[in-house]
């Protein structure tokens, strides 16, 4: 009980951190509006990054719903929500196991990473109600950690990212371990790891023909690519495209310079960080296209909307949207 009355608290605290800003203790303003600039097939030049409010807590694993409409994870206060085409937000699931990142199996089950509580974590269904079930928790027979982001495949494998704690949360009941990227193939019971020694993997996403698994290496300095084998398992990990950071920011160890990412139907990959204001758009080659201008970072992004032409972005309590030249995978919900 005594572990569990503390891992609340930190999620408590966690959600004031993301409510209010790093520190000081004040609320943070809301984020303004900003506008495009033109990046060609991507987004026209001139267009409203709109701004609107979805909770007063903290907004992760966004993922395209079979209508078009978004759902999100609210891990300090375990639900997950959902956003309408009228940006109205309501309840979707309540106490889904601290999920943080979200998939959709071709079944149309939504999957999470759920975190919560520590040494209990897993990978499992938690939509639609009554088909709650265990995909996975362990990864080559180790129980499965922190996991954080998912990316799940056209013919139902998972693919995940565990970073490993941070140091709050190894005080909060997590073991330490090395960041690693593991594989549930579909049918499985437990997950394979297919990537190690990664700095804090973070967002993950696959290529429109899966053949390459993408993930950020959040305190690298260069998205890493592999390619995918007929297996599911991964080979040949390269730096596929370096992180544009501002030159005031220090990178290096302890500073997160990506966190979500999400890749369109003609293959460009697009990442964000809540550190940097921007949304960055590469090619399938791995050269920047161009960034999108934010008032202030994000964490995660998916494309939504009934043409999948949206893109939606989640980070505090507040959603942003725009609306783009380029268009989603559409066999897949991200």
């Amino acid at each position: 009980m005594r572990l569990r009355a503390k891992f609340v608290a930190a999620l408590s605290v966690l959600g004031f951190v993301m409510a209010s800003g790093q520190g000081g203790g004040q609320t943070r303003p809301a984020p303004t509006e900003t506008m495009t600039t033109s990046i060609p097939g991507v987004v026209a030049g001139g267009m409203k990054v709109q701004v609107f409010k979805i909770n007063n807590s903290g907004s992760e694993g966004p993922v395209v719903l079979p209508d078009g409409g978004i759902a999100f994870t609210e891990r300090t206060t375990n639900r997950v929500f959902r956003i309408g085409m009228d940006d109205k937000v309501s309840l979707l699931v309540e106490n889904p196991g601290g999920a943080l990142g979200m998939g959709i199996d071709p079944k149309g089950r939504l999957i999470g990473t759920l975190t919560a509580p520590p040494g209990k974590a897993r990978i499992g269904v938690i939509y639609p109600k009554g088909q709650e079930t265990v995909l996975a928790d362990t990864c080559d027979g180790t129980p499965i950690n922190r996991p954080n982001d998912l990316i799940v495949s056209t013919k139902g494998g998972v693919y995940y990212t565990d970073p490993g704690p941070t140091d709050r949360e190894v005080e909060d009941g997590y073991a330490k371990s090395e960041g690693i990227v593991c594989y549930i193939a579909p049918g499985a019971s437990q997950a394979v790891k297919v990537a190690g020694s990664i700095q804090r993997p973070n967002g993950i996403g696959l290529s429109p023909d899966e053949k390459t698994l993408y993930v950020n290496e959040s305190y690298g300095a260069s998205m890493l690519a592999f390619d995918v084998q007929p297996d599911g398992t991964v080979r040949n990990r390269r730096p596929f495209a370096k992180y544009e950071v501002p030159a005031t920011l220090k990178t290096g160890p302890g500073v997160q310079v990506a966190d979500g990412l999400v890749v369109d139907a003609a293959g460009r990959v697009y990442t964000v960080t809540s550190f940097v204001p921007w949304v960055q758009v590469i090619s399938p080659q791995g050269k920047t296209l161009g960034t999108i201008p934010l008032s202030r970072g994000v964490q995660n992004l998916v494309f939504g909307g009934p043409d999948k032409k949206t893109l939606y972005l989640t980070g505090g309590g507040y959603g942003r949207k725009i609306q783009m030249l380029a268009q989603g995978i559409k066999n897949r919900a991200k």
